[in-house]
């Protein structure tokens, strides 16, 4: 999805903000101008998390290495790994577990540093309280499961740290509800924010639920062009893809593949796009999406 004019505001207000602190303005300007040049030079095709990776090594140049979001993970890990239990019951008790089970992993997508500016224990909690209580799209419901009948190959691309405890939890009940389904999830390569990798996996359990790849990249989406072979054969080979998170949504709508995009509208811009009132919750395919990336039927 090209990269939208709200989005390059967003960007370098982001980047003003995080440098305010510094002292020397000389380098602060040669920065936001560096900053600039990226997108200025970006291609058509280039979207926000292709150009925010660029942009993080730019920032590593003049001010050196960025928050190190390892404790952060691992709290937001743990916190959602306590919920656990009691949200896989609710789950279970639920007139339609599946529609459940997406609500909750849809909101898990709240915990998201790159398009927060904060994560907010008290919003968290207010989230996952009324999750079960919420419903997904059901005409796009109905939709996916008639894509998990047929059985075949199922790629999950998951997102933040904490929100993979309740990617889990689906993962868990379309293994049990659809035998015939192979799961396999994929995380980022690297560490880029908050963002789930490898370890979070690890941590979360997720690894003992199904195989878990990391997509050989520190881009926080899912860029085709530049994840690893391995990662690729995949998305491109699976019957049916669940992207999480407005990152994953941004770098991969328009590519024409079986996707189902679940995520919260956290910001300005995707609030507008959708329709939607701010952490309001989306569950699209792919095909019910314009060429600009707007949505042609609102969800309710």
């Amino acid at each position: 999805m090209r990269i939208s004019a709200a989005c390059i505001q967003c960007m370098v207000d982001k980047q003003s903000e995080n440098i305010k602190d510094f002292e020397d303005v000389q380098i602060k300007s040669a920065y936001l101008k560096e900053v600039l040049r990226i997108i200025g030079n970006s291609r058509e095709e280039d979207t926000t998390p292709v150009l925010s990776e660029s942009v993080q090594k730019a920032y590593e140049k003049y001010f050196g290495e960025t928050m190190d979001y390892g404790p952060i993970k691992h709290s937001f890990n743990q916190k959602m790994l306590l919920a656990e239990a009691a949200i896989r019951k609710e789950i279970e008790g639920a007139e339609n577990p599946l529609s459940c089970a997406l609500s909750f992993a849809r909101t898990g997508n709240y915990i998201d540093f790159g398009a927060l500016r904060e994560v907010k224990d008290s919003v968290l909690d207010m989230l996952v309280s009324e999750a079960g209580k919420k419903q997904v799209d059901e005409e796009t419901l109905k939709r996916f499961v008639k894509d998990l009948e047929k059985g075949g190959s199922l790629v999950y691309l998951t997102d933040n740290c904490g929100e993979i405890v309740l990617d889990k939890l689906l993962m868990e009940f379309l293994k049990n509800q659809y035998p015939n389904l192979q799961i396999t999830a994929i995380v980022r390569g690297e560490a880029v924010l908050n963002d789930a990798t490898y370890e979070d996996a690890k941590e979360t359990g997720l690894t003992e639920v199904v195989p878990v790849i990391g997509n050989g990249t520190g881009i926080a989406g899912t860029s085709l062009r530049d994840i690893s072979q391995e990662a690729s054969r995949l998305i491109h080979s699976a019957d049916v893809i669940i992207s999480k998170g407005q990152g994953n949504f941004e770098s991969l709508h328009g590519c024409g593949l079986n996707i189902y995009y679940l995520f919260l509208c956290k910001c300005d811009w995707f609030v507008k796009r959708f329709q939607m009132k701010k952490n309001g919750g989306i569950f699209i395919h792919e095909s019910t999406l314009g060429s600009d990336g707007i949505y042609i039927v609102r969800q309710k």
